[in-house]
């Protein structure tokens, strides 16, 4: 990316943890950011259908809404809990005018991880439809598979094409998180597989700090790591996807800063390293 188009742009409201739904809209519509990603925690206590009418008039675009998922589980009143969390989110997305809910779709430690996708196969089917009836697509987001203990069983790019292609639904498909897969040697095959598919409905961007200081909360804007992030979003443009870019960072350093000054900055990179 250069210039100065942010059309594409997107922020998750978890990048911009300490900044409530209503800062951080209007933080993102005075930085000229587009568009918003919204995560769950920060709906909390309001009025759904009236927070997405708030979003849309700072003009911004919602792109989606995380996260479903989670739904390995040893015994079948947890799988049973995390579909009903499933179809709560799906009613989520669709209060706030989400056309996509991201799944993270979770691991159970005491299973072998063939069980754990086999149960994640079997929760995407059973919340399908009322995804379906709701206009809301269902993205399978693949984790790096350091995750691969509790947070997700699916772990490379071909593993979530192979899902979204078994569940064979127009409503099915895979993110492309660039922290999680940049790693991968088939990315580039994958990545132009679920284009043609149709499947890639959803491209999270940021960087892997070297070295990393946390495996969880130390990810870098674009350009302060290793990852090839350029590269990879001319791979997903070149294998058809027109959507937003989404900066996801969890960042303890990030969090205790100024987060206008963040914004300021998550622009510059996306505009020079992306």
């Amino acid at each position: 990316m250069s210039g100065t188009d942010l059309s594409r742009l997107c922020v998750h409201t978890i990048t911009t943890k300490p900044l409530s739904i209503e800062e951080a809209a209007v933080a993102y519509n005075g930085e000229g950011i587009s568009g918003i990603t919204v995560w769950r925690d920060a709906l909390a206590g309001r009025d759904i259908r009236a927070t997405g009418r708030m979003l849309r008039d700072e003009g911004l675009e919602i792109v989606s809404l995380c996260r479903g998922g989670f739904f390995p589980h040893a015994a079948s009143a947890g799988r049973a809990e995390a579909v009903e969390d499933n179809l709560r989110a799906i009613a989520e997305a669709a209060a706030l005018g989400a056309p996509l809910l991201v799944l993270v779709c979770g691991a159970a430690a005491g299973l072998p991880l063939e069980t754990s996708r086999k149960q994640i196969l079997d929760g995407i089917a059973a919340i399908e439809p009322a995804a379906r009836a709701a206009g809301v697509q269902l993205a399978i987001e693949p984790l790096h598979p350091m995750y691969a203990d509790t947070r997700s069983a699916i772990n490379t790019l071909a593993q979530a094409n192979d899902m979204a292609e078994a569940l064979n639904s127009p409503w099915v498909g895979v993110a492309v998180d660039v922290y999680h897969l940049w790693w991968d040697p088939m990315l580039e095959q994958e990545i132009m597989r679920c284009g043609r598919n149709g499947h890639l409905l959803a491209f999270h961007i940021c960087d892997w700090r070297v070295p990393t200081r946390d495996l969880l909360l130390d990810r870098g804007l674009m350009g302060e790591g290793c990852i090839p992030v350029r590269q990879i979003r001319e791979w997903v443009e070149a294998a058809g996807f027109k959507g937003f870019h989404e900066v996801e960072i969890f960042s303890t350093e990030y969090w205790a800063g100024n987060q206008q000054q963040f914004l300021q900055k998550i622009k510059q990179a996306y505009l020079h390293h992306s």
